[in-house]
């Protein structure tokens, strides 16, 4: 856990990014305000994380889900976010699938570059098929001559 209270707020540069994105232009927030929806905002996710981990106790689960965190949300009488928050996971989830594909993709790629493909060969095998053509001409030479 924390060592101070401190520790538990959240980074002054996500706050006032989010300040800023929540207002319209032109409003400016003091650096008291900003403090004070800092703590707000910290201990919001503290009771919030408090609650859902309730939920996952009470299945006899150690980690979260996100099922834990909308009924918590309920509990906590925060109705009204479900549906965004259903939302926002679903585009996140999208995005992690894409990510997924791509890197699968990539890796696909990468194999397929450093593996032979079934129509190329290496010099090797081409040496040998090009030594046997040779030896087989050489057959149906002799063959012929028997036959004279």
């Amino acid at each position: 856990m924390a060592e101070k209270p401190e520790d538990l707020n959240l980074p002054n540069a996500v706050i006032t990014r989010i300040i800023k994105e929540a207002l319209p232009d032109g409003v400016n927030v003091s650096k008291e305000a900003r403090r004070a929806i800092s703590q707000a905002a910290s201990v919001f996710v503290l009771y919030a994380t408090s609650c859902a981990n309730n939920f996952a106790m009470k299945a006899k689960r150690k980690t979260l889900n996100a099922g834990d965190v909308m009924s918590a949300m309920e509990e906590m009488e925060f109705e009204r976010f479900l549906q965004p928050l259903r939302e926002a996971l679903e585009a996140y989830k999208k995005g992690q699938k894409g990510k997924k594909e791509a890197s699968e993709q990539k890796r696909k790629d990468k194999e397929k570059k450093n593996s032979p493909g079934e129509n190329d060969k290496s010099r090797d095998e081409e040496e040998d098929e090009h030594m046997d053509d040779e030896q087989e001409g050489e057959n149906e030479g002799e063959e012929e001559d028997v036959e004279n």
